[in-house]
């Protein structure tokens, strides 16, 4: 085994293990290969246990508050998270001394975990998922004093980092350029979708309710994922014709505010919220979908950022609508049309035209499966993730 007798602590605060998919494939690879696995990590709905241990890898999780609003609300949420993440370090560390921590943002402030314990050798790996002053941006659409603070704590994480993990490219070039990060010291680890997790099937009728077409969604419901963008288009499809459904999978901050949004365009007979659900329901809906899309808000982070749902679609062999960001054209290529940026009327009229051309809907689908089987999947690049650790771990 790889990395027996190496423990490893992974902090994640935004999301719980193992509902954050990246940080469970990564935590599962690493025991797999031998390594003793620790995660600290938030409670949230449905996963609320202080403490169990999932297929040999040990989960502490601790309360958090809600999400920070404004300086004083980011204060008490991360004060708080960094309190339990230190004190909770601490049982760990006591417990089974770890080689590693392994810190995934956001925020950028795991590193004062790691600092304490740098002392004593461990050393910190930065697990990149998001660019926080961009994230910063699309939700607040301002710079000012946080956007800075954060530039600040960014850099200050990769300073602290003895290795960072990128999720593309353009993270990558972030860790050099910003982070002044030796490129050495990064890799470049996607967040593939597993095959084994993902796997295609008949799905269920019932939820096309009655209509021909069905047309899915699946992610974070928040304010830089464009779903008020999607009613827009949804109306406007809607006006036209009455015979595609469409299907909301997930939770977030803004699902009430989004279906509020679609009662008052009229949708409410179109439009199914399934909040968030289990694995194998989500599979079931999205097997029943024709076509699939993607609605993130042209804005910087969104650009620089690859989305998990692009190729989870593709790995369930569904062609894809989205606007022309940078990352999630590298992720679809052709699996994928491309509306005009902020354009809803184009985004309405390329699902239309998918849903009106079923052989080209079948070329795109098998064109973004092969692309993920042959190169974006997590059986791909779980062999990056293992040399990168036997780099950490014995170098």
């Amino acid at each position: 085994m790889k990395f027996e007798g190496k423990h490893i602590l992974i902090i994640v605060e935004n999301l719980p293990v193992p509902f954050d998919r990246r940080v469970w494939q990564e935590a599962s690879t690493l025991k797999k290969n031998g390594a003793h696995v620790t995660v600290i990590c938030p409670k949230m709905k449905g996963f609320i246990k202080k403490h169990e241990w999932i297929d040999g890898i040990e989960i502490y999780r601790h309360s958090l508050l809600s999400e920070g609003r404004g300086f004083l609300g980011y204060i008490f949420e991360y004060s708080s998270a960094l309190f339990w993440e230190f004190f909770l370090s601490l049982k760990v560390y006591f417990k089974k001394k770890f080689h590693v921590i392994h810190g995934c943002n956001p925020p950028d402030l795991i590193f004062l975990v790691a600092l304490f314990y740098k002392m004593f050798g461990v050393k910190y790996v930065f697990d990149h998922h998001d660019i926080n002053p961009e994230l910063f941006i699309a939700k607040y659409s301002k710079k000012g004093f946080l956007y800075r603070t954060m530039l600040f704590f960014e850099r200050l994480t990769f300073l602290t980092a003895n290795y960072s993990i990128a999720t593309n490219n353009s993270y990558k070039e972030i860790a050099i350029k910003r982070g002044k990060m030796n490129p050495e010291k990064i890799v470049v680890v996607r967040s593939g979708p597993s095959l084994e997790r993902l796997k295609t099937g008949k799905g269920n009728e019932k939820y096309r309710k009655g209509r021909k077409y069905l047309v899915g969604y699946v992610g974070v419901i928040g304010m830089q994922e464009g779903l008020d963008l999607l009613m827009d288009s949804l109306k406007q499809i809607v006006n036209k014709r009455k015979d595609i459904q469409f299907a909301i999978v997930g939770g977030g901050t803004d699902l009430e505010s989004i279906k509020i949004i679609a009662q008052n365009l009229n949708l409410t007979d179109f439009v199914d919220f399934y909040g968030r659900v289990p694995d194998k329901d989500m599979l079931e809906i999205l097997n029943t979908t024709d076509v699939c899309v993607n609605p993130d808000k042209p804005t910087e982070m969104n650009n620089l950022s690859t989305m998990n749902k692009i190729m989870e679609y593709m790995a369930l062999k569904k062609p894809i609508v989205q606007y022309d960001l940078k990352e999630g054209r590298f992720s679809a290529q052709e699996a994928s049309l491309y509306a005009e940026n902020n354009n809803t009327k184009d985004f309405a009229e390329k699902i239309e035209y998918l849903l009106d051309n079923e052989a080209i809907r079948k070329k795109m689908s098998e064109f973004g499966y092969q692309r993920v089987v042959k190169q974006l999947s997590w059986e791909i690049e779980k062999e990056k993730l293992i040399d990168f650790y036997l780099k950490v771990l014995f170098k």
